[in-house]
């Protein structure tokens, strides 16, 4: 992404750097369908303040927000954004996140309808696509527990200490990864693992399971691939260059 002047000046480099990656991250969840009116929350922790993320300004559509309107809060739940709102459900989901996967600097949270449904069945996705390869070996499901809640902050995190694509049973999607496109991208193909276990379901017969050993080679491969910088990168650069084209002007 390129470059733009920050507004605050006190705010450091990488906080703007993060805001507008993060800002450009919700205009590419609208463009692509993903929303639930305001009330789903991509994240994004702050570099060198790991203590510190940025969540959208609760109110605002999708393809509103922008780097200043980002809500920079704390841990513990305090707004260091004047005038910020957030939404309580949302700072429980992603400083739970946070506070169990100190790898995580992003955090993305949705109810599409293929996630919703697939979260309506205990250990839904199967090793039926290409698309389920990527991500099943990393796939965890997370109890649906009471919302805002300390006990449901912690429960999540106990959850995604052992995968970064968890499906929230009765509930929707959560994706978490070293960078934003690898959350991003993590989360394109668990959307799309979700969609075709759907379609699967409706058929007349029982789907093609792919053969252990290949699940084996797949599951060894995006072990290494995802947790690398490039993960996800080119398909992120492409998105925002697509977000943009349509005219979405989130720099500012």
């Amino acid at each position: 992404m390129s470059a733009a002047l920050k507004i605050q000046p006190d705010m450091t480099d990488a906080e703007w750097h993060a805001r507008c990656e993060l800002a450009a991250l919700y205009h590419v969840v609208n463009h692509l369908g993903w929303t639930d009116l305001t009330n789903t929350h991509m994240s994004a922790r702050i570099p060198g303040e790991p203590n510190h993320f940025l969540i959208n300004n609760y109110g605002e559509m999708f393809d509103e927000i922008t780097a200043s309107s980002l809500v920079k809060m704390d841990m513990e739940g305090n707004v260091l954004t004047p005038g910020g709102k957030f939404n309580n459900a949302g700072f429980i989901i992603h400083s739970g996140v946070y506070k169990a996967r100190p790898d995580a600097n992003c955090v993305l949270h949705t109810h599409t309808r293929a996630g919703a449904g697939v979260s309506l069945m205990r250990k839904g996705l199967r090793p039926i696509s290409q698309d389920a390869l990527h991500v099943i070996d990393d796939v965890v499901y997370h109890e649906y527990g009471v919302p805002a809640t300390v006990e449901e902050c912690d429960a999540l995190g106990v959850s995604c200490k052992t995968g970064s694509c968890v499906v929230l049973l009765n509930h929707g999607l959560l994706t978490l990864g070293e960078t934003i496109h690898g959350a991003m991208m993590r989360l394109y193909m668990l959307e799309r693992a979700c969609e075709l276990e759907l379609i699967a379901r409706q058929m007349d017969e029982a789907p093609v399971v792919i053969d252990e050993y290949v699940q084996r080679k797949a599951a060894e491969r995006m072990k290494k691939m995802r947790p690398t910088e490039g993960y996800g990168l080119n398909e992120w650069q492409g998105l925002v260059r697509t977000v943009e084209r349509k005219g979405a002007d989130f720099r500012r």
